[in-house]
């Protein structure tokens, strides 16, 4: 394996599996870096994941109401964008405190800030706070449906660290999490939820399970010594398979959603162009995983950003007809 492997471990406090060049590393002051190491700052894509779901909903949301979008939707789109960067980076310090004496037993894992000592477990709790408190203010500017969502999706983010201890489908705690924001940006439009919102949300539970099978693959071999579970141990070599399925249930789900809006037909098809798009990125992943390569799950896991921003490429075109 190359010198840019995910198993190596940096000595400069870098984590191992960070963006390459990344700003926080190569900008961010000094006292920062290990507060912004505990966000994940330095490896966005967790943000993009977290964040795409959200503009999926504000402009399906904007398909399905005859004044489409407006200026309000621009808050909305920055609002979000600001308040996923915050929640997931809370999110994150909370799986580390949560997560910090398995992650010291894992190669990938080992050089994160809690476990090799750069921040204290108090240090981290207080950041997480932080992090928390200024997503909330930004929360409070959303219609009340909106907020009491937003509410609501903490106990998700509080018990999922634990998922992978008492389950095999620790990624189905994740889905629940990490797509909650469908919800939230959807009743964030206009103060109400429509029947599209729980079939994006249903659509970005089968996709957070095809992508975190993936990353999980980087570290079965770790995870089976400690005894941590994962849809990765669990599928095995019967991996492709259950990701071909989850890829059809998450594009299915996408089209129903499209349907639901009950939009004009040129809206729609402009719509599921996007979904097409998306539907054959993840085609093109699943032809060029390699599970027993670490190098190659990274990558992969990583690009599930583009997939996301075709789709929502789709429904903001769609949205404007």
């Amino acid at each position: 394996m190359n010198s840019d492997s995910i198993h190596s471990q940096p000595s400069d406090g870098r984590v191992a599996d960070a963006t390459t060049g990344n700003w926080v590393d190569r900008l961010a002051p000094e006292f920062s870096r290990p507060y912004l190491r505990l966000s994940r700052a330095d490896r966005p894509i967790g943000t993009w994941l977290l964040l795409i779901p959200c503009w999926w909903a504000i402009f399906v949301a904007a398909m399905a109401d005859p004044d489409g979008l407006g200026l309000w939707d621009a808050w909305l789109f920055l609002g979000c964008g600001i308040g996923a960067f915050l929640m997931r980076g809370a999110g994150c310090t909370w799986n580390d405190l949560t997560d910090q004496d398995f992650d010291a037993k894992v190669a990938r894992t080992r050089s994160r800030p809690l476990p090799s000592g750069q921040v204290s477990p108090k240090q981290a709790f207080a950041w997480m706070c932080i992090q928390s408190l200024i997503a909330f203010c930004i929360l409070l500017t959303f219609p009340a449906a909106a907020i009491w969502l937003g509410v609501l999706s903490l106990g998700l983010v509080a018990i999922y660290p634990f998922a992978k201890r008492f389950t095999w489908w620790p990624q189905i705690f994740l889905g629940l999490a990490f797509n909650w924001g469908a919800f939230l940006a959807y009743a964030a439009h206009d103060g109400t939820l429509g029947w599209p919102a729980p079939a994006l949300y249903l659509a970005g539970i089968a996709w957070t399970l095809f992508y975190d099978t993936v990353y999980a693959h980087q570290d079965k071999e770790d995870d089976a010594l400690i005894g941590v579970k994962s849809t990765a141990r669990l599928f095995a070599e019967k991996t492709k398979a259950w990701l071909l399925g989850f890829q059809i249930l998450a594009t299915a789900m996408l089209t129903l959603a499209v349907f639901l809006t009950g939009t004009t037909p040129l809206s729609m098809g402009i719509a599921l162009i996007g979904v097409a798009g998306f539907f054959l990125h993840l085609s093109w992943q699943l032809r060029t995983l390699d599970m027993d390569n670490p190098d190659n799950c990274l990558m992969l896991f990583r690009a599930n950003r583009d997939p996301g921003l075709i789709a929502m490429l789709g429904f903001f075109l769609a949205a404007l007809v």
